[in-house]
């Protein structure tokens, strides 16, 4: 077992999946010959992690409920609080946003009451993205400062890494591109230092956005071509489609449509291909802003409506306001301003509910069609109808391993 604990974080970080797989499978085989039931847990929670930056959910999801149970069999406390923390993540990925928090939350109970702080770390780490999912900023922000406090404390890298390219995606949601900058450089700088391909890819293509955003589209490029190559090499296509998408965006906007049509079907492909529903939705919002520029109205609305539906049964506000956004801006261009008002003062009240600085660009829209904010705000106790929604991805996992040693890099 010491083997398979001493790899596997060279392995994970170098993208050497089909290894780390035969690995841990052979130490499960192992554990289970020897009967020992924690060897079996350690081996499935490694095999777990492997499973899912192959993109194999399901199945990672599978060998993380069995390391719970046999954890709870055990009455092993800090390992039931790793595997909820394993547990809760692949919710997440799964676009499961309230099993997740619940689960989160189990977690940071448990590894709080044992004094674990690197375990309140990764429980708080993952629970902020969920935060950030579900458009909860401030408490997103917060859960990711928290997290970075403890990964401090404890010395570990890869987890500070992990923290500040998620609280640098929400700060440029917030609009506050300076401190998102330098929280993802300080991020790459951590992630170039430990030689993670993987997390130096996902880092790149937050700060794409930020450049993108702030008008440096040749930068915003550059990082994004960076960023693709790295997912490509380390063969994970989730993170593929985001840095694709990224530079779409980029292409778009400096009128390479065919380019950036390219860069946003080749995402789509991939967000299918490996199930990411949330990554469909913000494919078919790009495409669907594409369609605006080069198409017609219609076919945009068509990607847009998409996107609604997938952004609504998820309970995502944010693509559902891109989605609502978008489809008022077809309208505009059809030239129809009556039934661009609706969609477009329902997109606004989600983009004021979570604190998005695109609620100002709605504002500005509205006035300049005359056409009034003032219904942006649904009655007390009442939704509008684009807002009301069911109940409600990327590596992250700096999540706790009991069994593995401390990052050899930290």
């Amino acid at each position: 077992m010491l083997i398979p604990a001493a790899l596997d974080g060279f392995l994970q970080t170098r993208g050497y999946w089909d290894q780390g797989l035969v690995l841990h499978q052979g130490a499960l085989a192992a554990a289970r010959r020897a009967g020992d039931e924690g060897g079996q847990a350690r081996a499935l929670m490694g095999l777990s992690a492997v499973q899912t930056m192959t993109d194999d959910i399901p199945a990672a999801a599978a060998s993380a409920a069995r390391a719970l149970q046999l954890y709870r069999d055990l009455g092993d406390r800090a390992g039931q609080a790793a595997a909820l923390t394993m547990v809760g993540f692949l919710h997440q990925v799964s676009d499961d946003y309230p099993a997740a928090a619940a689960e989160l939350r189990q977690a940071l109970e448990l590894f709080g009451d044992l004094g674990h702080q690197r375990g309140q770390g990764d429980a708080l780490n993952c629970l902020g993205v969920v935060h950030r999912c579900t458009g909860d900023y401030p408490a997103a922000a917060a859960c990711l400062r928290q997290a970075l406090v403890f990964y401090r404390d404890t010395g570990y890298r890869t987890g500070q890494a992990d923290a500040l390219r998620s609280l640098g995606a929400v700060q440029q949601l917030t609009g506050d591109y300076p401190p998102a900058a330098a929280s993802l450089r300080q991020g790459l700088a951590l992630c170039r230092d430990l030689g993670d391909r993987l997390k130096q890819a996902e880092v790149l293509t937050e700060l794409a956005a930020v450049q993108r955003l702030t008008g440096d589209y040749r930068s915003a490029a550059a990082s994004s071509q960076q960023a693709i190559e790295l997912f490509r090499d380390v063969r994970n296509g989730n993170g593929e489609a985001y840095a694709l998408n990224e530079l779409g965006l980029v292409q778009q906007l400096t009128g390479d449509y065919p380019a950036a049509a390219a860069s946003h079907q080749q995402a789509l492909d991939l967000c299918r291909d490996v199930g990411n529903r949330a990554g469909q939705a913000e494919t078919l919002n790009c495409l669907g802003e594409l369609a605006s520029r080069t198409i017609d109205g219609r076919q945009a609305r068509d990607y847009h409506a998409q996107a609604l539906a997938i952004a609504r049964d998820l309970g995502t506000p944010p693509e559902q306001a891109r989605a609502l956004e978008g489809i008022g801006h077809s309208h505009l261009r059809d030239s129809n301003p009556t039934q661009a008002a609706a969609p477009l003062r329902d997109a606004l009240a989600i983009y004021q509910r979570i604190g998005s600085p695109a609620a100002r660009r709605v504002e500005e829209t509205l006035r300049q069609h005359e056409l009034s904010p003032a219904s942006a705000h649904p009655a007390h106790g009442q939704e509008s109808a684009h807002q009301r929604r069911r109940p409600p991805h990327s590596s992250q996992l700096g999540i706790e391993q009991q069994q593995l040693p401390a990052d050899p890099a930290t």
